[in-house]
């Protein structure tokens, strides 16, 4: 009852295809190609956690932000920030549901 639908011709002129052409199914006897994804580092060595140096010219201190920078994932930004909150190096200035705003502690 609920399979694939049949395309229509005007589907298929479209893309170049002719009906019932079977040219983008692939072949039993060809291999795959193995495509590397690209994905973020899920485990990071921090050498110094207390190194502010890498956040130093930021204003606003986001977890997305230091994401970005490390090429790492939100999660591992936000123990980062955590860590560095309660050693005193960053203070809470602001944010709202879970996107916490920090900024450089200067004192």
């Amino acid at each position: 009852m609920g399979g694939v639908k049949k395309k229509t011709l005007s589907s298929t002129k479209n893309t170049g295809q002719q009906p019932g052409d079977g040219a983008n199914k692939p072949k039993k006897d060809e291999a795959k190609p193995f495509v590397k994804s690209q994905r973020h580092k899920s485990s990071v060595i921090i050498d110094d956690i207390n190194n502010v140096n890498i956040i130093k010219g930021m204003k606003a201190i986001t977890a997305q932000s230091i994401s970005k920078l490390l090429g790492v994932k939100i999660s591992i930004a936000n123990n980062y920030i955590r860590n560095l909150e309660s050693k005193g190096s960053v203070k809470l200035i602001g944010g709202y549901s879970g996107h916490r705003v920090y900024s450089l502690n200067t004192t």
